[in-house]
């Protein structure tokens, strides 16, 4: 028999990350860490917050589909070794149960800055976290962003800041006469 559904739609206050973790069997406090890993660039709670398992995934506005720990990894190291910082909260959303499963579906509100420009934005979220008997551990994210202008804007700031990283990396090369190619 398939366990009911249980949803929790009162009026519930943003998630931002600065809420208190002390207790990762509470949904909300596992909601809580992925976002203070999300806006202080903690690579290692961010790995914490999601399960090991190798069936996790997360699809969004800047990656695609990634599968697995390894994939969804690189997506946040980019995020956090470039020069732009994102900070988001998660607001007006719903938490639902079933068993060793919660849901949440809402929207992020946040803002991304760069040296060259910052704009507002507006993700419509929803993440799923599994219980492992130790705490509840995220095994898929989904985010959209509805706004066509705004996603163009998001990707291309994201793809320039990695692409001036990507140069930033590369070897310098000098020609002269004495080393024609270094």
């Amino acid at each position: 028999m398939a366990s009911a559904v249980i949803a929790k739609s009162l009026k519930l206050d943003p998630i931002t990350g600065e809420e208190d973790l002390r207790d990762l069997t509470h949904p909300r406090h596992a909601l809580s860490q992925f976002y203070r890993a999300f806006n202080t660039r903690d690579l290692a709670m961010m790995q914490d917050n999601w399960s090991d398992a190798e069936d996790i995934s997360m699809e969004n506005p800047l990656g695609g589909i990634k599968r697995g720990w390894p994939e969804i990894r690189r997506v946040y190291e980019a995020i956090f070794s470039s020069h732009s910082q994102v900070r988001v909260e998660f607001h007006d959303y719903t938490t639902h149960s079933a068993g060793d499963l919660f849901f949440a579906v809402g929207r992020e509100r946040g803002r991304y800055e760069s040296p060259a420009l910052a704009f507002d934005l507006h993700i419509r979220t929803t993440r799923i976290f599994r219980f492992d008997g130790e705490h509840w551990r995220q095994v898929h994210h989904h985010g959209s962003i509805d706004d066509s202008v705004l996603l163009q804007r998001y990707q291309s700031a994201v793809a320039l800041q990695s692409s001036l990283r990507s140069q930033l990396l590369q070897p310098l090369r000098v020609k002269s006469p004495l080393f024609p190619l270094l």
